[in-house]
């Protein structure tokens, strides 16, 4: 029985001629949050794109606890149990919020969690506008709609690409209690973010990443208690 949630191990891409991951292996442990973090560049995205099948690997391997999909589509890799809330929202802007959701909607065989009530439950915004057109919802409505969606999936895995981007601080909050609160309920996580303190203050595990490479993976405590590390591939102070 395999431990691991999800595990990248030497994986390359390329986007045509630009060789973007070089050699990537980390794992995430289920139940868990791991931050992928880094600068603008370092293949954060790319490496969430890779996961879920818009970007070939080139080589190395991809397991979701313990089945490759590393050559599958992505189609087939959100069936297998990945979920993806995307950089930039990309909700369905002229269906309303409870056709975004249902839209999304997979049951699983070994479960199903999520469906319209309890992602109503979770998100009462997204209740009290159930029949509103989703390009009409504010910025902070549309991630939490993005969130959702994703959930209706019932992901066994869920990565977040850069969820508190563009959102006020109070909403930052709330998008951070709802990912502790998924974490709570056992949800395995994967968070691209660049909020640093906002992860750090989620995560169990990091890894950083510095031009398409793995620079660090560990214990986020680790990384809290290392200032040179986090100016070096972060930036920030």
């Amino acid at each position: 029985m395999a431990t691991e949630a999800l595990s990248l191990k030497g994986v390359n891409a390329l986007y045509g001629e630009s060789h973007v991951l070089h050699g990537v292996s980390f794992a995430l442990q289920p139940g868990r949050i791991l931050a992928l973090l880094g600068r603008n560049g370092a293949g954060k995205t790319t490496c969430m794109n890779t996961v879920v099948g818009f970007l070939p690997a080139r080589d190395g391997d991809i397991r979701l606890f313990g089945e490759s999909i590393a050559r599958l589509p992505p189609e087939a890799i959100a069936r297998k149990g990945i979920g993806l809330v995307p950089q930039g929202r990309r909700v369905f802007a002229s269906l309303t919020v409870r056709e975004n959701l249902i839209v999304a909607a997979r049951s699983r065989k070994d479960g199903t969690r999520w469906a319209l009530e309890p992602v109503f439950e979770i998100f009462p915004r997204l209740k009290e506008r159930h029949a509103q057109a989703a390009g009409s919802l504010s910025g902070g409505e549309q991630q939490m709609l993005a969130i959702g969606r994703a959930l209706m999936g019932n992901p066994s895995v869920l990565l977040m690409d850069e969820p508190s981007e563009g959102l006020a601080p109070q909403l930052v909050a709330e998008v951070g209690r709802i990912i502790a609160r998924l974490k709570s309920e056992g949800q395995s996580i994967v968070l691209v973010e660049q909020n640093v303190k906002l992860a750090l203050e989620l995560a169990d595990d990091v890894v950083l990443l510095n031009t398409g490479r793995v620079v660090f993976a560990g214990g986020v405590d680790a990384v809290r208690d290392d200032q040179a590390l986090i100016t070096q591939h972060l930036g920030v102070f």
